[in-house]
């Protein structure tokens, strides 16, 4: 393609008229999360510009795609950068890591598990209390209201509580549905499981906000890349994840990679996190979690399992730091979101909530 530099919009010029303020590499390597570069078909342009005057945003066409197999960077008619376009392809030019890895120590540990070494409680009302007290099973109110939900007007739900977040799209009676999810103790004890079940887990509060999943973007935090047992987490994430999202045809459309995390302890739990976007088709269809009317039945959907593996009871109640991940099927799972899909556009249910940290309790 060939870019002119000097058609990129830039928020500061040069007092004395004299041109961009930023130099060529400047402008080449600028990093800036506000811009997007789009490829539109020629003699289509009106009708992108229409939508850019709808929303009030700022757009400029920078270039051409050609056919000499070239990036070409110009400057005023002069040309300032170029490099085969191969080059910076995976496959082609751009590097690819091949790095060591080999399976933790640790997970031996985890096989020693036995849930029979578990004694049962005596005194639920106790347990119950620690656990809603637990930081990620306790209240967020606290925090979500202090933002206020009706900036912009475009909170579909207002505050509703819904297991993804819906903003409305103006203008279409549709919303977008959103979550963020990863249990990085899951991960932790089987990073291939523990992946696969952190996109399911998006997926499963997407369709139970009445929404279907359309796509995903991560951001995949882990420790020292050349740490041979923290590369085995990374790989095998990656496979789990790439593995669900294409079971449930939602692509990642992008995110980022958050290597050394870690200090003296050591690094910190494998957390692959998955943003994952949903659309509402009807507003109307769409569904909160809490109870509505007295009398109303209460449905478990699944087998439930004697599995209190990478528990937040387990872990923080009963002090046990070693046990596997909890049981997941992706073919179950894909088979019951559907179902509930279903449910929730018959108008058949009330509400709709998953089952995750904390368990049904």
């Amino acid at each position: 393609m060939r870019i002119d530099l000097d058609k990129v919009p830039m928020r500061h010029k040069n007092t004395d008229g004299g041109g961009p303020s930023m130099k060529t590499w400047e402008l080449l390597l600028s990093e800036s999360q506000e811009r997007m570069l789009l490829v539109i078909k020629k003699g289509r342009e009106n009708e992108v510009e229409k939508i850019f005057d709808k929303w009030d945003l700022e757009r400029a066409v920078i270039g051409e795609v050609t056919d000499d197999a070239l990036l070409s960077f110009y400057l005023h008619g002069t040309l300032e950068a170029q490099i085969p376009a191969y080059e910076l392809v995976l496959g082609g030019g751009a590097p690819q890591y091949e790095r060591d890895f080999k399976k933790p120590s640790y997970l031996t540990e985890i096989q020693k598990f036995d849930i029979d070494n578990i004694p049962e409680p005596g005194d639920l009302k106790t347990v119950a209390e620690k656990l809603i007290q637990l930081p990620s099973i306790a209240s967020k109110r606290w925090i979500y209201h202090q933002y206020d939900s009706m900036v912009g007007t475009v909170n579909a739900s207002t505050n509703e509580p819904s297991d993804a977040a819906i903003v409305l799209v103006k203008e279409t009676g549709k919303g977008l549905a959103i979550t963020v999810d990863c249990n990085s103790r899951y991960v932790y004890a089987d990073p291939y499981k523990g992946a696969m079940i952190a996109v399911a887990e998006a997926a499963r509060n997407i369709v139970c906000s009445g929404a279907i999943p359309l796509g995903v973007t991560n951001c995949l935090n882990f420790g020292n890349p050349f740490d041979p047992e923290v590369y085995y987490q990374f790989v095998n994430a990656v496979k789990g994840m790439g593995e669900a999202c294409q079971k449930f045809g939602t692509p990642v459309t992008g995110g980022n990679v958050s290597f050394y995390n870690q200090g003296p302890d050591g690094p910190v739990y494998p957390t692959p996190t998955i943003g994952m976007v949903g659309l509402v088709e009807n507003l109307n269809k769409k569904m909160t979690l809490d109870f509505k009317n007295a009398g109303d039945i209460i449905y478990l959907l699944g087998d439930a399992k004697n599995d209190i593996c990478s528990s937040e009871y387990l872990h923080k109640i009963c002090g046990v730091n070693y046990s596997p991940a909890p049981h997941f099927d992706l073919e179950e799972e894909y088979i019951l979101q559907p179902k509930v899909s279903a449910l929730i556009q018959q108008g058949i249910i009330e509400s709709a909530h998953d089952v995750s940290e904390g368990g049904l309790l």
